[in-house]
C-alpha cells in the first residue's frame, strides 16, 4: 500500500483518487472548496464532477493543501494547466522531503510555450522531487468511475519512476503502458484537444462523418509535424497519446472540447460557450500556445491556424471551413513531415 495524494477535485482527479482507492492504496484528495471534501467524506460523492458515482469509502478529502502535501511521497496534479504554477508554488514551500510528482493536465502555457512538466520543473526545486511522470492517455472521467476499461501511458525519463506509477494504478480495468517519451507524449496531450475543438465545430455545422474523417487524420498529421520538429518520437503519435486520445476526444459526447466546438459550430460567441460549460475547456487556451509554436518552429498547422481565427479574430465558423478546403493542392504523404 502506498500513501498518495491527488490534488485536484475536479472529474479527472476524482477518477484518478477512485482508481487509487480500488487498488487498496492510503489516498487523500485535496479540494479547493471544504464543502466539496465534506461532500467527499460525508456522503461518498463528488456530483458536480462525476455525478451518481458512489465513491469508495475508503477516499478520504480534504480542503487543507498542507495536510495533502504531507500525507504522501506521491503526489498526483490534477489541476487545470492555469493553475499548475500557483498550485505547484504553494506546494514548493511545503515539501519536507522528496516527492514523486505525477501530472494530468494536458495542456501548453501560451507565451511561455512550456509543457506542464516543464512548469513542474521551474515551480518545484529539484531537491523537493524525486522525478516527475506525466499519466495521460484516452480516458474519460465518466468511465473509468464505471470501472470500464481504460488503457493510459506513465511516461518519464525516469523509467523506474514510469514504472512505479504503473504498478500503482494498474489493475483488471486500468492498464498502463510505460514510455521515455516525454515530450511526444504531453505534445499529443496536449494538442488533440485543439483538434477536438474544431471536431466539434464540424459537427455543429452539422457536417458528416467524412469532414470528422478527415479532420482527425488531418488533424494527426500537424501533430506529428510539430512533434517531430520539436524532436519528439513520430512513432509516439501512433499510440495511446497520439492516436488514441485524438479518437475518444474528437468523437465522444463525454468530451468538454468537442462539446465546446459544437457549440461554437452552431454559432453560440466563444464567450457563451466558456461561461456556458462551467468547467475548463483546455483547447482553447492551447490553441494560442500552439499557434505561437507554429509561429516559431516554422511549421504549418492549417487546422490550427483556421481555429485560432474562429476562436480569437471573430471568423464564422463556415468561412474557415471554406478556406480550409481551398487550399492549394498537395501530396498527402510527403505533407506529414513537410
Amino acid at each position: 500500500m502506498e500513501k498518495v495524494s491527488v490534488i485536484g477535485a475536479g472529474s479527472w482527479g476524482t477518477a484518478l483518487a477512485f482508481v487509487l482507492a480500488d487498488n487498496g492504496h492510503d489516498c487523500l484528495i485535496w479540494a479547493r472548496r471544504e464543502e466539496q471534501a465534506s461532500e467527499i467524506n460525508e456522503r461518498h460523492t463528488n456530483e458536480r464532477y462525476v455525478p451518481g458515482i458512489s465513491l469508495p469509502t475508503a477516499l478520504q478529502a480534504t480542503s487543507d493543501l498542507k495536510k495533502a502535501v504531507c500525507h504522501a511521497e506521491i503526489l498526483i496534479i490534477a489541476v487545470p494547466t492555469k493553475g499548475i504554477r500557483g498550485i505547484c508554488e504553494e506546494i514548493n514551500g511545503m515539501v519536507e522531503q522528496p516527492k514523486l510528482f505525477v501530472h494530468v493536465s494536458k495542456g501548453i502555457e501560451p507565451n511561455s510555450l512550456k509543457r506542464i512538466s516543464e512548469m513542474l520543473e521551474e515551480e518545484i526545486n529539484p531537491e523537493n522531487r524525486q522525478a516527475i511522470v506525466v499519466l495521460s492517455g484516452p480516458s474519460h472521467a465518466e468511465e473509468v468511475v464505471l470501472r470500464h476499461p481504460t488503457t493510459v501511458t506513465a511516461a518519464s525519463d525516469n523509467l523506474e519512476a514510469a514504472e512505479k506509477v504503473q504498478d500503482l494504478f494498474m489493475n483488471h480495468h486500468f492498464r498502463v503502458y510505460t514510455n521515455n517519451d516525454v515530450l511526444g507524449v504531453e505534445l499529443g496531450a496536449a494538442l488533440k484537444n485543439v483538434i477536438a475543438l474544431a471536431a466539434g465545430i464540424t459537427d455543429g455545422l452539422g457536417y458528416g462523418d467524412n469532414a470528422k474523417a478527415a479532420l482527425i487524420t488531418r488533424g494527426l498529421a500537424e501533430i506529428t509535424r510539430l512533434g517531430v520538429k520539436m524532436g519528439a518520437n513520430p512513432l509516439t503519435f501512433s499510440g495511446l497519446t497520439g492516436l488514441g486520445d485524438l479518437i475518444v476526444t474528437c468523437t465522444s459526447v463525454h468530451s468538454r472540447n468537442w462539446k465546446a466546438g459544437h457549440m461554437l459550430g452552431e454559432g453560440k460567441t466563444l464567450e457563451e460557450v466558456t461561461s456556458g460549460m462551467g468547467m475548463v475547456i483546455e483547447g482553447v487556451r492551447t490553441t494560442k500556445a500552439a499557434h505561437q509554436l507554429a509561429q516559431q518552429m516554422d511549421v504549418s498547422m492549417p487546422l490550427t491556424e483556421a481555429l485560432y481565427t474562429v476562436l480569437f479574430e471573430n471568423t464564422p465558423a463556415k468561412e474557415a471551413v471554406d478556406k480550409l478546403m481551398n487550399r492549394m493542392k498537395k501530396q498527402e504523404i510527403e505533407d506529414i513531415f513537410g
